[in-house]
């Protein structure tokens, strides 16, 4: 039966020079023709010339052109030729449901490959893998099994595509076995295995089987890369990327967006810079470069080349826009945000949820309620945008830092998402900003009866209590952590000097430099002395005498990242210091201080965000939960 056609389809065909030269219909040259055509208007008109010279059911040109309407993307034309093809066989079958599987139509090329089987025509190799693609974790199983009872599972291709589908599903025992089984292992079997350890967060395995591999391209290099920088282990990221290009392998637009990650995480300026220059000032200009560039800058506390790329893109589109409006807020120049807010919106691009993330922070670290409140109410009522868990956790941190503390505990209690430890511990930290135990000592009892309280949960209410001196409530806290299994992050400072970084935990003895170090931290202390400068003892979160908390709080972490800034770098030059965690009281004020005495700009970024000391003064206004006990 002739499938129906449209009537575009018969209009006169004018052909190419290619065509020109047929004198007579040849399938071989028409063949040749349909595989070259590269828009529907020219596949209409071969399709047209076929009907009327009688060739529609040519089995070769037949085929062709339902594959070549498929790679276009009008699978319904292809479905017309197949229903109109007496007879199909495999082939027919396999190109329909390759067509409908690149074009992202799963449950329809499932169907049609249990129409091929009720029919009784066997599956071949090509069709099984291309079928095993749109299956879903439910029924990849019973696809294995007729990849085992039709013989395809030792195929190289269908093997492959059952490891990758295995490793995405999680099921990596099942992926691993048919990996470890096959005698001959190919780059891309490899880089599926590698992919599958990745995604579920073990890089470690995935280390030792890329390390395994005798031969490797950009994509296994970017997956690996990618997933250091994804799992939080930028430093070696940063190390296979120079092993990579000492191999000779050229990095892909991906690989420089790892790699500009794994800057920005370790505030790494000076890399991050180089890979700039490697990539070449003008490559700015893409959206997704660009972005990644905005991101690295801003993260790595320079904030001018982060507009300068910004303004450089050509067309940027809103994920630019909310990466240097990100890149605001977290630096406290909370105006700029929303004047880029404001921008955007003119320019007629519509905000995402990122974008409110982003502009809702910016307005907690300035203490702009009114316009936080007005922003949130706007999310849904103007933009349609859905307020999410990550939203309401910024109200609470806009409301709870201003002192409205229990507007923001009934803005989240009850709801469908108050099991979410991260909102809750930052409700804890503005009872602690405004010493208020009592709720402070409530959402610790609701999140440890609910298996929900971390590390943070603990010590914040510690931090409380030892801030009031009540340290059997610190013991008590220290206990309930202890019994819970929860530990303790450890506080940690980096910094970058000549493209290395150095990382610094409290009392560290271990640096090379180290006796400099604490000679420059004696410095330190005579000339914050000589200023009137008293430690703030209240920082330092233990029963013990004054003298002795004294000498506890001089090496912290950021002091002696400070300390080697100060003898390894040129004077007045900028130093720069990662916290992973938020920077004390005593080290907040000792480095605005310092920024002062030593006439040299110092730039903090701990876990919330961005200070830029200056002459005495920071950037955040000492608007911060940990700068105002």
């Amino acid at each position: 039966m002739m499938s129906s056609v449209s009537p575009f389809l018969l209009q006169p065909m004018r052909f190419s020079a290619d065509t020109k030269q047929i004198q007579s219909p040849q399938p071989e040259k028409l063949a040749l023709i349909i595989d070259k055509s590269r828009s529907i208007k020219q596949l209409s008109k071969i399709h047209g010339f076929l009907i009327r010279h009688g060739l529609e059911s040519h089995p070769i040109l037949n085929f062709k052109l339902q594959r070549s309407y498929s790679s276009l993307g009008y699978i319904k034309h292809s479905v017309a030729l197949f229903n109109g093809t007496p007879d199909p066989n495999v082939y027919f079958y396999t190109a329909l449901i390759q067509g409908h599987v690149i074009n992202g139509l799963y449950k329809q090329a499932l169907h049609f490959y249990v129409q091929m089987l009720v029919e009784g025509i066997e599956p071949n190799a090509f069709t099984m893998s291309t079928i095993l693609k749109a299956c879903t974790s439910e029924a990849l199983r019973a696809l294995h099994g007729h990849a085992h009872k039709f013989g395809f599972e030792s195929d190289v291709y269908v093997r492959t595509v059952l490891v990758d589908l295995y490793a995405k599903g999680r099921d990596l025992v099942s992926a691993r076995k048919l990996f470890d089984t096959m005698l001959e292992k190919s780059l891309v079997l490899y880089t599926a295995m590698v992919t599958g350890y990745v995604k579920n967060g073990d890089v470690d395995e995935a280390r030792v089987l890329f390390d395994g591999m005798k031969d490797r391209d950009v994509v296994s290099w970017n997956v690996i890369i990618d997933g250091y920088a994804q799992h939080g282990r930028p430093n070696e990221a940063l190390i296979l990327f120079r092993q990579m290009l000492k191999a000779g392998q050229k990095p892909s637009e991906a690989t420089m967006v790892a790699v500009l990650s794994a800057c920005g995480q370790l505030g790494a300026l000076e890399s991050g810079q180089w890979i700039h220059s490697y990539l070449g000032y003008n490559s700015s200009s893409t959206a997704r470069v660009g972005t990644a560039l905005i991101d690295m800058y801003s993260k790595c506390g320079s904030l001018d080349d982060a507009r300068k790329v910004f303004d450089a893109i050509k067309s940027k589109d809103v994920v630019a826009y909310n990466a240097m409006i990100g890149g605001y807020a977290v630096h406290g120049f909370s105006r700029d945000a929303l004047n880029l807010f404001e921008e955007m919106i003119e320019v007629g691009l519509d905000p995402t949820d990122i974008t409110f993330i982003s502009i809702l922070s910016a307005c907690a670290h300035a203490g702009l309620v009114s316009e936080g409140r007005e922003l949130f109410n706007a999310m849904k009522d103007v933009y349609g945008v859905e307020p999410k868990v990550e939203h309401y956790s910024c109200m609470v941190n806009l409301l709870g830092r201003a002192g409205h503390l229990e507007e923001a505990y009934e803005l989240v209690w009850g709801r469908s998402f108050d099991s979410d430890p991260v909102m809750w511990g930052t409700l804890l930290a503005a009872c602690r900003l405004h010493r208020n135990v009592a709720l402070g000592e409530k959402i610790v009892d609701f999140l440890h009866d609910r298996g929900l309280a971390n590390s943070g949960t603990y010590v914040l209410l510690s931090n409380m209590y030892a801030t009031a001196g009540n340290w059997s409530g610190v013991a008590r806290m220290r206990a309930m952590m202890k019994q819970s299994g929860v530990p303790k992050e450890p506080g940690c400072s980096s910094i970058e000097v000549n493209n290395r970084v150095h990382e610094f935990r409290a009392g560290e003895m271990k640096h090379p430099n180290m006796e400099e170090i604490y000679e420059m931290l004696e410095q330190m202390n005579r000339w914050l002395k000589a200023y009137g400068y008293v430690s703030q003892t209240e920082a330092a979160l233990h029963d013990i005498e004054d003298a002795e908390k004294e000498r506890s709080l001089e090496v912290h972490s950021e002091k002696l990242a400070l300390a080697f800034g100060l003898v390894s770098t040129k004077p007045g030059t900028t130093i720069k210091i990662v916290k992973n965690l938020r920077v004390c009281p005593d080290c907040h004020a000792v480095i605005k201080l310092m920024s002062k005495i030593t006439r040299r700009k110092i730039i903090m970024r701990d876990r919330n965000r961005f200070h830029h000391c200056a002459n005495g003064s920071c950037s955040c206004g000492d608007y911060c939960s940990y700068h105002r006990l």
